[in-house]
């Protein structure tokens, strides 16, 4: 399991604002270009969105549903793209003083990815969870303060 830790300097909740934005989700999630949700109570149990990848003249798209969620503290989502397969993605929230530890924690569950998961995917998995962490912080850590936080 490819499991990755990052110190936002916010509270819990500006972070949850983000993430529970699914227009943002192709803004700090690795991979994605662009999200478009399928559903209007994202980030409910049941969610969709639709997120495109594209590298070079190819894109494809799959479909990411929530599964689980505590607003401020946890998201679960099930990524599913096409022949690859899908991925169970958690994202804990800790308060850390007046910040924020986020926990990502994501393994593949069904298909293609799963069959090959090895140590070079799980290195592949880690790579990417450290930009797509460090997009996230950037994301909350460059909005408008909200009103009543020093």
């Amino acid at each position: 399991m490819a499991v990755r830790n990052q110190l936002v300097r916010r509270p819990p909740r500006e972070v949850w604002a983000v993430l529970a934005d699914p227009r943002r989700y192709g803004e700090w999630v690795v991979g994605p270009s662009e999200s478009t949700p399928l559903d209007a109570v994202w980030p409910q149990v049941g969610a969709r969105l639709r997120y495109s990848v594209r590298l070079g003249p190819w894109s494809a798209e799959g479909v990411t549903t929530v599964r689980h969620q505590e607003p401020g503290r946890e998201l679960e989502l099930e990524a599913a793209f096409k022949s690859l397969g899908t991925a169970r993605i958690l994202l804990q929230l800790r308060p850390w003083g007046e910040e924020t530890l986020v926990v990502c924690d994501e393994h593949p569950l069904r298909g293609l990815g799963g069959k090959l998961h090895n140590s070079v995917t799980e290195a592949a998995l880690q790579l990417r969870h450290r930009g797509m962490l460090a997009r996230l912080a950037r994301m909350v850590e460059q909005r408008p303060v909200e009103v009543g936080r020093a």
